[in-house]
């Protein structure tokens, strides 16, 4: 069985998708679904000027701001109706996961397969409305507290302002989590991280131009523009390596009886990632750092008061102190994450249920203590590939005043959805070779009967 899917996965090449009508359509659908999206990311909020917006963000970036814009693609400069982007129902998903290790009843909910996941989908759900809700009148009353050159960011600021902003803006956070869970079922890929990879991919250009120009001024150099390309080009290659590696826990089964034949042992592998715990590390880290100063720069206490001034500086991209945080957290957030996401118990439980065990190693403790030791020394790797890699582009960022889109955390999304979208249309297209050698064994077999 295995020669025979490695076999077509060496035959899957491009021909085989001019065939395969299903996969050419779910492909359109993603690129509709896509295009609404990006279409959206221009419809204003009303009653915002948008001037003046612009202006104040401008003057404010370079915090939590900045990370959120380039997830929602440039949405939140623009104050559209996606400005919180698909953001809520991320942080309500890791909630969630963090809550189902904590409760009883979640994990149990977990545990009963397909209704236990609709149920924690669906609490998911109420708690990204919640979140968004929360955000939503958050951008609402500092909308109204912001005064530019030319006047007052709202127009007609009031109740009605509030409760129109949070309307839109929460209404276009549930059409993108709708939006995402329809990609998700009817097209190719994760829906969620499809449109984060979106909106970081449409920004792209205007970052690369902005780079151009900065060579053009004579703040980069041509060498340092060809260091740079060198730079993404191996950040990019380390990236694919290292998520595409995992560490292979051998698992045997012994052989077993059924009525009067005896079945042969069976011997298979738990792939265990070396980055487990993905791209939250970052998110979260930078999350935390970012938000001090964002909430900072807003309530104006930086005006007056030099030890909020110092926190300010310290906490600046490229800042010794940022970086020096930056780094521990991401570091912490890998082992904290990852022990969320795997449970060596559980995982140990369920091998000693079926039978299997890993040779050398006893069931039961044993084995959860041999799994923790090698996820341990996994995670270890995987966090200072993390911390590598989200730590290069801020010395480059500081250094040369690199556009932000650059950074290991854009890089890391990027390629991450890239790989898993390919690996998925990979796979539509061997599933689309088995169902042509299917049918051709049955015409065959119609005819060898029809003969005889």
């Amino acid at each position: 069985m295995a020669s025979a899917v490695e076999q077509l996965a060496k035959n899957a090449n491009w021909g085989t998708f001019s065939k395969a009508t299903e996969l050419k359509s779910r492909i359109m659908f993603v690129i509709g679904a896509l295009l609404v999206y990006r279409l959206g990311t221009y419809i204003p909020v009303p009653g915002v000027d948008p001037q003046i917006w612009s202006e104040f963000f401008t003057k404010k970036g370079g915090g939590i701001l900045d990370m959120f814009n380039m997830f929602s693609g440039g949405a939140l400069s623009r104050m559209t109706i996606f400005a919180l982007n698909i953001m809520p129902y991320i942080s309500a998903s890791i909630i969630m996961q963090l809550a189902t290790a904590m409760s009883k009843h979640l994990e149990e909910l977990k545990k009963d397969g397909e209704i236990g996941r609709v149920k924690i989908n669906q609490y998911t759900r109420y708690l990204t409305v919640l979140l968004a809700t929360v955000q939503a009148y958050g951008l609402a009353v500092g909308l109204e507290s912001m005064q530019g050159e030319a006047g007052a960011a709202v127009m007609n600021p009031g109740v009605f302002f509030k409760i129109s902003t949070i309307i839109t803006i929460v209404g276009g956070t549930v059409f993108l989590m709708w939006l995402g869970e329809q990609i998700t079922s009817r097209g190719v890929g994760n829906g969620i991280s499809l449109i984060i990879f979106a909106g970081i991919v449409a920004e792209l250009p205007r970052a690369i131009a902005s780079t151009l120009e900065l060579t053009r001024q004579g703040t980069f150099s041509g060498v340092d523009l060809l260091m740079l390309v060198v730079m993404v080009l191996g950040v990019i290659g380390l990236i694919v390596f290292v998520e595409r590696a995992q560490r292979r826990v051998l698992v045997q089964y012994p052989k077993r009886q059924q009525g009067n034949k005896m079945s042969a042992g069976e011997t298979n592998h738990i792939p265990l990632k070396l980055n487990t715990a993905g791209v939250i590390p970052p998110i979260f880290a930078s999350s935390l750092l970012l938000l001090p100063l964002t909430v900072v720069g807003f309530s104006g206490l930086t005006e007056g008061s030099d030890f909020w001034s110092d926190i300010t500086r310290y906490l600046q991209h490229g800042q010794p102190v940022y970086m020096i945080l930056y780094g521990i957290l991401i570091a912490f957030f890998c082992f904290f994450y990852t022990a969320i996401v795997f449970n060596p118990e559980e995982n140990a439980e369920t091998l000693r249920k079926y039978g299997g065990f890993i040779p050398g190693i006893r069931p039961g403790k044993h084995t959860a203590d041999y799994l923790d030791f090698v996820l341990t020394r996994i995670s270890t790797i995987g966090a200072l590939y993390l911390v590598f890699i989200c730590l290069l582009p801020e010395f480059l960022i500081a250094k040369y005043n690199m556009p932000f889109y650059f950074g290991g955390t854009s890089l890391l999304i990027v390629v991450s959805v890239t790989m898993d979208t390919v690996a998925q249309i990979h796979s539509h297209m061997i599933a689309h070779q088995y169902e042509g050698l299917i049918k051709k064994n049955k015409l065959r077999g119609r005819r060898r009967s029809e003969r005889r």
